[in-house]
């Protein structure tokens, strides 16, 4: 999987790209957002999590301009997953997905907003994706305003929903339709 849009390439991720992710994922200004900055990693945890996986979940490398400055993730949501958000029609194909901008350099440039909205096109199109969903913190005023630029809306407030840094934070599920 390779998808382009304007100066923006995703990719699925290599083999040398562990670097980068153990890079990003060992600053603390990244793991303020993602992660928490109290569970830094180094290669052996990037390799881990990252690589040799067999769970459905298509794991990118983002670029831009030629660079490499984050990591986006996209599956489609299983069985658990719609219980938990409350999904209860089978028929429809819910995607989810997940992304950081590691290189701080590109941050507040509006790559974050081209980026969801290439990957939802993508996911729409490409995937017949009848809804696409993310569970950002709810504390994560930035990163909320840029899915809702980009046509996503908040259906519920999930309490304690993800832990992070010591605690177990309360989160938006938000959603993209196609019908909206």
């Amino acid at each position: 999987m390779e998808y382009q849009k304007d100066k923006l390439i995703v990719r699925r991720l290599e083999s040398g790209d562990n670097v980068l992710l153990a890079k990003w994922l060992s600053d603390p200004a990244v793991l303020e957002y993602y992660e928490g900055r109290d569970n830094p990693f180094d290669l052996e945890k990037v390799n881990e999590k990252f690589y040799g996986r067999n769970d459905g979940t298509v794991r990118c490398l983002i670029k831009y301009e030629d660079v490499g400055i984050g990591y986006i993730q996209y599956y489609e949501v299983d069985e658990e997953g719609r219980d938990l958000y409350g999904y209860d029609d089978r028929s429809q194909k819910i995607y989810g997905m997940d992304q950081f901008i590691g290189e701080i350099d590109y941050w507040n440039k509006g790559i974050g907003t081209l980026l969801v909205r290439s990957m939802v096109d993508f996911l729409v199109k490409e995937k017949q994706a009848n809804r696409v969903v993310m569970d950002p913190q709810s504390w994560n005023e930035r990163a909320i305003r840029c899915y809702e630029k980009c046509g996503f809306r908040k259906i519920k407030l999930m309490p304690k929903n993800e832990y992070h840094e010591g605690e177990y934070r309360d989160c938006w599920l938000i959603e993209y339709s196609v019908r909206d």
